[in-house]
């Protein structure tokens, strides 16, 4: 019943804090479901009608559209160290940079990467890196958007990513949803 109890807590915790955020507007939680880890430390909101699906050796959170399967949303967590802090590896920028050059579009492969926009933002103690890209694949260009933040040594890299012929129809909806990522613990 203990554990029933600090979910709920925890759930309408989550609630309180987009509210907060100043996204209670009707628009602010519409179209959106609650999403919280299993031990409680993080939570975020997720499109409705969005499917969870298990990647083996990915990502540790990963949802997609039934409909546009090319519409995504990931969570990787890696460990960096009790002693990093996110303004040492760098500023948001500086921070986008390694991301696009290291992950998204490494030297030689078939993908190329555009850093649109990187800015920095500051909730409850933890400094969040908020990135924009444009990712061009041999057949299709695609648009993502992340925030980067660190808590007691994890680096969580929260992402939602569409093909950019849609990105117009659901950009309002990624921001949203890439902005309601926080910490309960």
């Amino acid at each position: 019943m203990r554990a029933f109890l600090r979910s709920w807590t925890k759930f309408i915790a989550l609630l309180i804090l987009v509210c907060t955020l100043g996204s209670c507007s009707p628009a602010g939680t519409a179209g959106l479901e609650p999403f919280q880890s299993n031990n409680g430390r993080y939570g975020f909101f997720y499109p409705t009608g969005w499917t969870r699906i298990s990647v083996q050796g990915g990502p540790e959170v990963v949802f997609h559209d039934l409909i546009n399967s090319d519409e995504t949303l990931s969570l990787v967590v890696s460990d960096v160290g009790e002693d990093v802090a996110l303004e040492n590896m760098g500023t948001a920028l500086e921070v986008g940079e390694r991301l696009m050059n290291e992950l998204l579009a490494p030297n030689g492969g078939e993908r190329q990467a555009e850093l649109l926009e990187a800015n920095s933002r500051d909730i409850d103690g933890h400094s969040f890196y908020d990135i924009e890209y444009l990712i061009h694949l041999p057949d299709k260009d695609r648009h993502e958007i992340a925030t980067v933040v660190l808590d007691h040594g994890s680096l969580f890299t929260f992402a939602a990513g569409t093909n950019e012929v849609r990105w117009n129809k659901v950009e309002d909806l990624f921001r949203r949803v890439i902005s309601s990522f926080s910490f309960f613990v």
